[in-house]
């Protein structure tokens, strides 16, 4: 199985480009909260019917898993992050239909738009047309990126960049 620094460097080989970089700071959150808003639906009651299960919500249980498989420092801080656009895309859920949909069929498509802008900078297809775990990397790979630029996680990063050159 691929490691952390396996996941990472494969990403980041398709992502040199600053400005491709900074299009999927944009982009990637817009595409996790209009996913995860457009799986909010439908609820189906737990128990007394005070907690709901959605499609969202086992898509987040298992890609936290995922994520904690890599690495308990990043597992535990997208945990927490993609609680936070669980909750918001509930938020959306709970909306009109027309509203519900609007915004996260909107949300996905623009986001779509902001990557595909960034691969052209990139000149290089997008790194999920060759792995479709590039999807999950995505979000790993801002959060990575984010802790790098604060100084955190030296040594992943040291080892991530030897491995993608």
């Amino acid at each position: 199985m691929k490691t952390l620094v396996d996941h990472l460097s494969q990403y980041a080989a398709y992502h040199r480009d600053s400005r491709n970089v900074a299009t999927h700071f944009v982009g990637i959150p817009m595409i996790v909260l209009a996913v995860t808003a457009l799986l909010a639906r439908p609820q189906i009651p737990l128990g007394d019917g005070a907690a709901m299960l959605t499609p969202a919500i086992v898509v987040y249980v298992l890609s936290c898993l995922f994520y904690l498989r890599l690495s308990a420092g990043f597992g535990i801080a997208m945990t927490l992050i993609l609680a936070l656009f669980v909750y918001v895309g509930h938020l959306i859920g709970g909306l009109s239909t027309a509203a519900w949909l609007a915004i996260g069929i909107g949300l996905f498509v623009l986001g779509w738009v902001i990557q595909f802008v960034g691969h052209y900078y990139e000149g290089r297809k997008p790194a999920f047309v060759d792995d479709l775990v590039g999807l999950l990397i995505g979000p790993l790979f801002l959060v990575a990126e984010t802790a790098f630029a604060l100084g955190l996680a030296r040594e992943t990063r040291e080892r991530m960049e030897a491995h993608a050159h």
